[in-house]
């Protein structure tokens, strides 16, 4: 090669003739490792013999642990309907205290029937755990969750107006506070529907982990020390969640991940803001 003559090329020693001189001090450093885990592992088999524990069985009780994955990543047997449904139950009944001139459809017992009796379909149509896809259920349920939270908002819009226009201004304070309660706690169990309904998918997706990525995240999601292996969100969870969204206005311990999980819990947010200032704001007002 140009600009390089034959003294300038010497020959490179093997690695053989450089790591020989110490080589043996790598030879005993090794042994002693082995030595010294030899020992260990005495130490650990004579601490377990004294616990009265083998070895195997310890090593495999313990590599379980490690290895199982919580229940809300994994197939499950999903949960049963009769939680949604008894709370789905007391939100139909809630809109019969709200007055005749607030409701969606005339007389009030109307939109209470029809949701009723979808409720009724669904669950006799599976009374037991829901771990078994089926469109036209989902479909049921959706629109029971649909009627539910239209005919509230309908209630909340003409709450509203009917309160900054002077129309229900000889309503008496106590029965303004009635109407805005149940119209509030309705909000709440209907946006906990739609959290349980959409949330990886709804149910029946969450126990058969068909969708990976969660839409929220509780906090034993976050912790999995502090809950057991079996631990799940189920429908008391996202009502407990529609309840602190519609309280505090706003994500308590349960924070929103996916776009339309905090779009939905603004709404929320909103309706129940409206309905709390509107409703105190005037039931204040005409205290005596």
């Amino acid at each position: 090669m140009a600009g390089i003559s034959d003294d300038d090329v010497k020959p490179v020693p093997h690695d053989g003739d450089a790591a020989q001189p110490g080589s043996a001090h790598v030879t005993d450093g090794i042994k002693s490792l082995h030595g010294r885990l030899d020992d260990l592992e005495r130490l650990v088999v004579q601490r377990l013999a004294t616990e009265g524990k083998r070895e195997a069985g310890w090593l495999h009780e313990h590599a379980d642990v490690r290895q199982e994955l919580p229940a809300w990543r994994r197939r499950t047997e999903g949960e049963t309907r009769w939680t949604a449904a008894i709370v789905t139950a007391i939100g139909i009944g809630l809109q019969i205290a709200v007055p005749d001139r607030l409701v969606l459809l005339r007389p009030v017992w109307v939109a209470p029937v029809v949701q009723a009796a979808f409720l009724v379909a669904l669950v006799l149509a599976n009374p037991h755990r829901m771990n078994k896809e089926s469109p036209l259920l989902r479909m049921l349920s959706i629109t029971l969750a649909a009627i539910l939270s239209l005919a509230n908002a309908w209630s909340v819009a003409l709450l509203a107006v009917g309160i900054t226009d002077g129309t229900l201004a000889k309503t008496g304070a106590k029965s303004l506070l009635v109407t805005g309660a149940a119209i509030w706690l309705t909000n709440v169990i209907a946006f906990a529907l739609w959290y349980w309904e959409f949330d990886r998918g709804g149910p029946v997706a969450r126990a058969l982990a068909t969708h990976p990525y969660p839409d929220f995240q509780f906090p034993q999601m976050t912790a999995p020390d502090m809950a057991p292996p079996h631990w799940e969100p189920k429908f008391a969870d996202y009502l407990y969640l529609a309840f602190t969204n519609a309280a505090a206005f706003s994500p308590t311990d349960v924070m929103p991940l996916s776009r339309w999980a905090k779009l939905l819990m603004t709404v929320q947010s909103i309706l129940s803001i409206v309905t709390v200032a509107l409703v105190v704001a005037r039931a204040v007002n005409i205290l005596p």
